[in-house]
């Protein structure tokens, strides 16, 4: 029997995130039709973030990136994602979580997965320094 899971991604980038990044988010997102050439088409072989229209999640699948005015003279990028992923497919986070980690404005909380009926995420992923944290809870 296949697990199934919510998986979170929730943070904010720096204004000065590279538009190869960006963009590469963006077709992760589902916000983009065509992979960007940049990427690696054996690590990235499809959109991972992608909202399912028929989502079994409470409320669905969501996805966003907007620039958003963190401060009179400071922008972000603001990033949320919320989708439903087959066990099979968890290794693949690693995929986000590197494309994401540099970039990160701040240190600290940036998303989840959790088997679809438990209560409390089973892993909290945390960014600091570039890089990223798994913690198993």
């Amino acid at each position: 029997m296949s697990l199934h899971f919510e998986v979170v991604f929730t943070c904010f980038l720096r204004d000065d995130t590279p538009d190869t990044v960006l963009a590469s988010l963006r077709w992760h997102l589902g916000l983009a039709d065509e992979r960007p050439a940049e990427l690696d088409a054996e690590e990235h072989a499809y959109p991972l973030l992608t909202p399912d229209p028929d989502s079994r999640l409470p409320g669905g699948d969501f996805a966003a990136l907007r620039r958003v005015q963190a401060s009179a003279d400071r922008c972000t990028w603001g990033l949320f994602s919320r989708t439903y992923w087959l066990d099979d497919e968890i290794g693949s986070l690693v995929t986000i979580l590197d494309l994401l980690a540099p970039h990160v404005e701040e240190p600290g909380y940036g998303g989840h997965f959790r088997e679809e009926y438990d209560v409390k995420p089973t892993t909290v992923f945390t960014f600091k320094s570039g890089t990223y944290e798994p913690l198993i809870l």
